[in-house]
């Protein structure tokens, strides 16, 4: 039995499939009383949707996410947020000669041989559409934070091996909404662009990196033995998607230096609590598994074939797997800030 929902007091519950008639999840948990902006809630759809670029597939969905409980007069209930996303530009005809062929790097055999049984079409559930239900959730616990004046900006730190040159601490939101690519960099965000369109001439995908900063975070969160903070952020960031790696500041680099060194760096956290400095990691996403050039693979029989795949899939998914991380960030914070109010009995 898969395991679909996140999070302990604040709790998201995901269903749907890439080809079926919707999306949706259910958010139980969340505080009454807060405004929830719609509008907000729909830009942050805007941010990860397919089709919104020449950098992405080409895939037409609105993304547009219907409410059906938890909230009344524009605030919520304190009730659980239930909502669903139709599925409007699927073609499963594309996927008919995927029934009994496995795609390399993807969930096909895996999911076969586990469960006995998959939905060829897309994925099915495995397929990253499932990641738009998370940032309608995510949106909803950035309304909860900006209460509290938490701060998450993620933005592309690297594609392929072109990187950005910049400081953290001085990206801003509308430099890395500048260009298709979300790269606050804008040279290196040309570069980018430039490789996309290469890579997808070739037939061919690339992977990359992406970094988010929390700003105002407040002391406190996260707890010093299973909930630290990081290992909270990290296993959230490794259920998405194609993701293969996660780093906390400058993680490894600080595994060269001295503890007189070490001791003077601010991460953020402090044995799995949050301080009051900016809290800044890396996540690292593996090149796009579909391609359309020929690859050696099984069939269902075990037997070796070829595959070139057909349909439409993004060369590089970093671009739009920003909105999803920053989706992630505050679903982690969220909860983490609610698990802190019910621990603490005054201030």
């Amino acid at each position: 039995m898969a395991t679909n929902s996140f999070g302990e007091l604040l709790r998201l519950t995901t269903f749907g499939e890439s080809h079926g008639p919707a999306i949706g999840g259910v958010l139980d948990g969340y505080p009454a009383g807060v405004i929830i902006d719609t509008l907000f809630v729909q830009s942050e759809m805007h941010r990860r949707r397919p089709g919104q670029s020449a950098y992405t597939t080409t895939r037409d969905e609105e993304d547009e996410v219907q409410f059906l409980s938890g909230i009344f007069e524009g605030k919520s209930t304190g009730a659980p947020i239930a909502f669903v996303i139709a599925n409007k530009d699927q073609r499963s005809q594309d996927y008919t000669a995927l029934s009994d062929v496995y795609r390399p790097g993807h969930a096909d055999e895996v999911y076969d041989k586990k469960y006995g049984f998959r939905d060829h079409r897309g994925g099915g559930r495995s397929s990253a559409r499932e990641t738009a239900v998370r940032v309608a959730a995510g949106a909803l616990c950035k309304l909860l934070l900006k209460s509290k004046s938490i701060d998450i900006l993620a933005y592309v730190q690297s594609i392929g091996s072109i990187t950005a040159f910049i400081d953290p601490l001085d990206v801003d939101r509308s430099a890395v909404e500048s260009n298709p690519v979300r790269c606050p960099d804008s040279n290196q965000a040309q570069e980018m662009m430039t490789a996309i369109d290469r890579i997808r001439e070739e037939k061919d995908s690339l992977g990359g990196c992406i970094q988010c900063i929390v700003r105002q975070m407040p002391i406190g969160l996260g707890d010093p033995m299973y909930q630290k903070l990081h290992a909270r952020l990290a296993f959230a960031m490794m259920s998405i998607n194609a993701v293969q790696g996660f780093e906390m500041h400058r993680g490894f680099e600080r595994t060269t230096w001295k503890g007189s060194e070490n001791n003077r760096f601010k991460t953020g956290i402090s044995a799995g609590i949050s301080t009051s400095d900016p809290l800044l990691f890396s996540v690292a996403f593996k090149p796009t598994s579909t391609i359309g050039q020929a690859q050696t693979t099984i069939n269902k029989a075990g037997e070796s074939v070829q595959l070139e795949a057909s349909g439409r899939h993004d060369p590089c998914v970093v671009p739009r797997a920003v909105a999803i991380v920053e989706a992630m960030t505050a679903l982690v914070l969220a909860d983490a800030w609610l698990m802190n109010k019910s621990q603490i009995l005054c201030e």
